[in-house]
Parts: structure tokens; C-alpha cells; sequence
């Protein structure tokens, strides 16, 4: 019996290595060869996704309604080493969101994934509403942003970092049979968002 232990625990500790390894090189860059356009993405949570999609491989258009903000965006983006271009876009007009979605087919070919911040018509591939309603209204003074800590239960705000993995995780093909469902990035706050 020990002898088996043994040797289980070679195997084991051998077979683990070999799995982490592969696992790290086929998650390098989950997104490679994709394109994704995202809406509102040139500060806060799109930002932050527009940057992760970038990191984990993807050509990025970032779209802002001010021209300014997409050029700091897109120099800040492009400063790190990532693909990003951007436009200006007012989701609310028809116009500005057929302009984003020509600019975004004429540069890359097409659209793998949409990460948008409003209700707009769904096409291609992937689409992500990451709306950020709570995170932009719910902390205005120290003390409700401490009663808000209390609340949750990893005792800590949020940063729009930690809803950036998620959408790069709903993205890829890790999460290829998650379909219509509502992922919610709340701390463990126990009250529903």
C-alpha cells in the first residue's frame, strides 16, 4: 500500500507541472486574432475591459462621445504595447453606432465581441453588458463607503479590474456553454444588485 502511494504521489506531482504549464500556454492569449469593440471604454470598467481584451490578445476599438477622451484612451492603451484604436460614439444615436460598427469592419474585417454599455441591437459574436450603474453611485462619501465594506464579504470595493477578468473570461471558449446568464461581480454583497 505504501509502495502505491508512492508512487500515485510520483505521478501526481509529476502529471500537475505538465498540466499548469499547458494550461498557461494555451491561456496566453485567449483572444488572439479577435476583434472587440467596446462602448463607454475609455475610463472606469470599460476601460478596464477594453485594456484586459488588449492584454489577452484582442485588436480593441475603444468609443467614447468625446474625441479627447478616445485619444487619451487609445495613446494611453497603445503606451502599453496593446492593439487598440478608437472612435467617437454616442450610443444613443443610430448613426454614431452604425459609424463605430463600420469603422470596426473596415479596420479589422468584422466583430468577435461587443462589450456595451447600453441596450443596442445584437450582432456577432460575443455580447457583454457591463453596465456600471452601482459602481459609479453607490460610494459618494466615506461613510457609506464604509457601510458598504461592512456589507460585503470580501470587505473591500470593487475596482473596475475585477469586472474586467470576468468579461474576458465570458469571452473566451473557457466559457463557450455559458449562455444567458446573469454574472454578478458584487463582493458577495448579500443583498441582490
Amino acid at each position: 500500500m505504501q509502495r502505491a502511494r508512492l508512487l500515485l504521489g510520483c505521478c501526481v506531482s509529476s502529471w500537475k507541472p505538465v498540466r499548469m504549464a499547458s494550461s498557461r500556454v494555451a491561456r496566453q492569449a485567449p483572444h488572439a486574432n479577435k476583434v472587440a469593440l467596446v462602448t463607454g471604454s475609455t475610463d472606469g470598467i470599460g476601460f478596464a475591459i477594453a485594456r484586459r481584451l488588449a492584454q489577452d490578445g484582442a485588436h480593441v476599438v475603444v468609443s467614447s462621445r468625446k474625441q479627447q477622451n478616445v485619444d487619451r484612451a487609445v495613446a494611453m492603451l497603445q503606451g502599453e504595447g496593446l492593439s487598440v484604436t478608437g472612435t467617437v460614439c454616442n450610443v444613443e444615436k443610430a448613426q454614431d453606432r452604425e459609424q463605430l460598427v463600420a469603422t470596426a469592419v473596415k479596420l479589422h474585417g468584422g466583430i468577435d465581441i461587443l462589450i456595451c454599455n447600453a441596450g443596442i441591437v445584437p450582432f456577432f459574436g460575443n455580447i457583454i453588458d457591463a453596465t456600471e450603474e452601482i459602481w459609479d453611485k453607490l460610494w459618494a462619501d466615506k461613510a457609506n463607503e464604509e457601510r458598504l465594506k461592512q456589507r460585503l464579504l470580501i470587505k473591500r470595493l470593487g475596482k473596475p479590474e475585477d469586472c474586467a477578468g470576468i468579461v474576458s473570461f465570458l469571452c473566451s471558449e473557457d466559457a463557450s456553454y455559458i449562455t444567458a446568464e446573469t454574472v454578478t461581480a458584487g463582493g458577495g454583497l448579500l443583498a441582490c444588485l
